[in-house]
């Protein structure tokens, strides 16, 4: 599976950068996301707990940062195990660009899925993949947009 995006934020890069790398911030604006631990300057622990049409389950996985170049660009990587539902990885290359008072956030999401999720079908993967980014895409928004930083309540 593979997505490309592109959102304005109003916002200045190194900020939206900040926010980007920031474990509070991602917890908040990660779909089921119930923890976000920093182990590194590079690497994060996660745990989310994803509903995937009848298949629900609790991933645990690890997030590697590479290709870094603040406050521009890095390829952020990821693989999680949900148990019998099966296993959740991919990688997405994100880049931010000024724009006047705005960043561009620019991304391309590659994934793949394996157990139990696979079986279920690329349509319903896809889109719930789909949603669950722009869940992310849009409560990060609220984030950079809220006068203290916070997510506005849901």
């Amino acid at each position: 599976m593979e997505m490309h995006g592109e959102l304005r934020i109003p916002a200045p890069r190194a900020e939206v950068w900040a926010k980007l790398n920031d474990p509070e911030t991602l917890k908040t604006c990660i779909p089921g996301c119930e923890t976000v631990d920093k182990i590194s300057e590079t690497e994060f622990t996660a745990k989310v707990v994803a509903r995937v049409g009848p298949v629900k389950a609790t991933f645990a996985g690890k997030v590697t940062l590479t290709d870094l170049d603040p406050p521009s660009s890095y390829t952020i990587s990821g693989e999680g195990t949900g148990g019998v539902a099966g296993f959740a990885k991919g990688s997405a290359k994100v880049s931010l660009d000024d724009a006047g008072a705005e960043t561009v956030l620019r991304y391309g999401v590659q994934a793949q899925v394996g157990g139990k999720l696979a079986q279920i079908g690329s349509r319903l993967i896809d889109a719930t993949s789909r949603k669950m980014a722009d869940d992310f895409f849009n409560r990060f928004m609220g984030v950079m947009t809220s006068s203290d930083g916070a997510a506005p309540a849901s």
